[in-house]
């Protein structure tokens, strides 16, 4: 029982302390927090706008779809269609889609192919290396080659030759 209560809370912190789940907690935070500030904005600025128009609320702009739409007794008489909300929403939705994409996804598209042109780079550069590298390697074998001669060849096998034997005599030929 130990065991598995280790391994169920190890595996726990661990994916706690993966970078993702962090990243995700954050960016609820800052989106709550956005969130705030974007409805400030559609009811501080853009509702008044709007209400230059028409109402000053933009959330009270609705339609009747059944008469008589009123309210009698604290009861809605009549079906009215709330369109206004809808509309507030959409602004919100759009502000919001707007900023992100302006100040947040536009500008790491734009870092992020900074560094893919960067690594491309790079990876041109160590190919070409790579090749330098080869070409001064077949320079220097020619050039050793060279050295050695027209006569000694290129082969690396086993050759022919004299050699002063095993035997240490004194160099006469057992036939003389």
């Amino acid at each position: 029982m130990t065991e598995n209560k280790d391994s169920l809370l190890g595996g726990f912190k661990a994916f706690l302390m993966r970078g993702n789940v962090i990243d995700l907690a954050v960016a609820v935070v800052i989106g709550a927090a956005f969130t705030n500030i974007v409805n400030s904005v559609v009811k501080g600025i853009i509702n008044p706008f709007v209400g230059a128009f028409g109402t000053k609320n933009l959330e009270s702009y609705a339609s009747c779809l059944q008469d008589p739409c009123r309210v009698v007794d604290g009861e809605m008489q009549g079906i009215q269609i709330q369109w206004g909300l809808v509309l507030s929403a959409v602004l919100s939705f759009l502000i919001t889609a707007a900023v992100v994409y302006f100040l947040m996804v536009l500008p790491m598209a734009k870092i992020l192919a900074k560094r893919a042109a960067h690594d491309q780079a790079k990876e041109g550069v160590a190919e070409t290396m790579e090749i330098s590298e080869l070409e001064v390697l077949k320079e220097i074998r020619d050039h050793l080659v060279a050295q050695r001669g027209p006569s000694s060849g290129t082969g690396t096998g086993a050759g022919t030759g004299s050699g002063s034997g095993a035997g240490g005599g004194s160099g006469a030929h057992p036939t003389s």
